[in-house]
């Protein structure tokens, strides 16, 4: 992980992070993984994607995740997120864009790379950052689930009036010390398909967050994604994105 170059606001509460016992076990296991031919992903210029692409200082809303895709092409760092030629989106995404759809009338149909939301200061974390190709949940119980609650705790420590966004029991477990005093916490099921009908579908955790952001006097969230040159947008939806019962 020496190589790794992660964003200086992130680095100056993180770099001590790097020495510890469980940082250099997990940093081994990831270099005898490369040394016998298994594929790590996301490539490792990712790995810290979600910190780089939010700095601390700009971090508004966490969504928590929790491994990357392990699907060659798809995961860039972000959690939920794919690249931009993925197509048909996860079913998880899915989801996500019919609650969108449902609840602020944003069409994201056309993309799941939702590297526009982290600019704008929503980071989008794993709890695992890393998986084997092919093999999902492969690093989990590694030590990176160390290192992200270290991540969530700066967040709540340095940061005002943030909004939590905790889909399923995983996320909601890894986000329990969050100070809901100081920060909104908004709890649903998990848009998987197994669950999304529980509670995730009507949860509006996209119009919460940006009600909540306004009225701490912070920009709200564009969460409309940008059309790629050449795309055209689809015809308009009649009813929520996909047909939920067809999803298995």
């Amino acid at each position: 992980m020496s190589e790794i170059k992660l964003q200086p606001s992130w680095l100056a509460h993180l770099q001590s992070e790097f020495e510890q016992p469980y940082m250099q076990s997990l940093k081994a296991m990831l270099q005898q993984e490369k040394a016998n031919g298994i594929t790590i992903l996301p490539q490792g210029s990712l790995w810290f994607n979600a910190l780089n692409s939010t700095p601390l200082e700009n971090v508004k809303v966490v969504i928590l995740g929790q491994d990357p895709y392990p699907t060659i092409g798809h995961a860039h760092g972000l959690c939920f997120s794919v690249m931009p030629d993925v197509k048909p989106l996860p079913k998880s995404l899915n989801n996500i864009n019919q609650e969108l759809w449902e609840d602020l009338g944003v069409d994201n149909r056309h993309s799941g790379y939702l590297q526009p939301w982290a600019e704008q200061g929503v980071l989008l974390l794993n709890a695992v950052l890393t998986v084997q190709a092919g093999n999902t949940n492969s690093h989990q119980g590694k030590g990176w689930e160390t290192f992200t609650d270290k991540v969530i705790e700066l967040v709540n420590q340095h940061c005002e009036h943030c909004v939590f966004i905790l889909w399923g029991a995983y996320a909601q477990k890894k986000g329990a010390k969050i100070d809901t005093q100081r920060h909104l916490v908004i709890k649903s099921p998990h848009p998987s398909p197994l669950s999304a009908y529980r509670g995730f579908f009507g949860s509006r955790p996209f119009s919460q967050t940006n009600q909540y952001l306004q009225a701490h006097g912070k920009a709200p969230i564009n969460w409309q994604l940008p059309l790629a040159q050449g795309q055209t947008q689809q015809p308009p939806i009649q009813h929520p994105v996909g047909d939920a019962q067809s999803q298995q």
